[in-house]
């Protein structure tokens, strides 16, 4: 199982940014998605949740009316894309997945999710 993040950069607060993540080696038990961000001295910070078999999502509460998350159909990628940003947002940016599904109220803790790839940098400054 392997997933790539890809598409952070500098962005002045307001702008956007779409976040793509690349998805191999997927069998049919991990269908669970989590864009999970990191900031400095800070602790790790589900965003967004996406069940790419049903297409079921989950927002943060810091994040919601602003980011969306996407799925392409042939579920070999996972989009976020996050528009009128703020400063707040500024992290290494991380897509990853576990075997088997969550229940819904713990699909944005990203402790119980056991594989991710290289994060991405998005940085959110005028």
């Amino acid at each position: 199982v392997q997933l790539q993040a890809s598409g952070g950069g500098l962005v002045q607060p307001g702008g956007s940014l779409r976040l793509s993540c690349a998805l191999s080696g997927f069998t049919s038990d991990y269908y669970t998605i989590l864009w999970f961000r990191q900031a400095p001295g800070k602790e790790r910070e589900g965003v967004s949740f996406i069940n790419i078999r049903d297409g079921s999502k989950r927002y943060a509460d810091s994040v919601k009316g602003r980011f969306i998350v996407s799925r392409d159909s042939a579920r070999k990628a996972v989009y976020l894309q996050m528009n009128d940003l703020k400063a707040e947002d500024t992290a290494v940016y991380y897509c990853a997945t576990r075997k088997n599904r969550l229940v819904v109220s713990a699909a944005l803790r990203a402790d119980l999710y056991d594989y991710w790839g290289q994060g991405t940098q998005v940085t959110v400054s005028s």
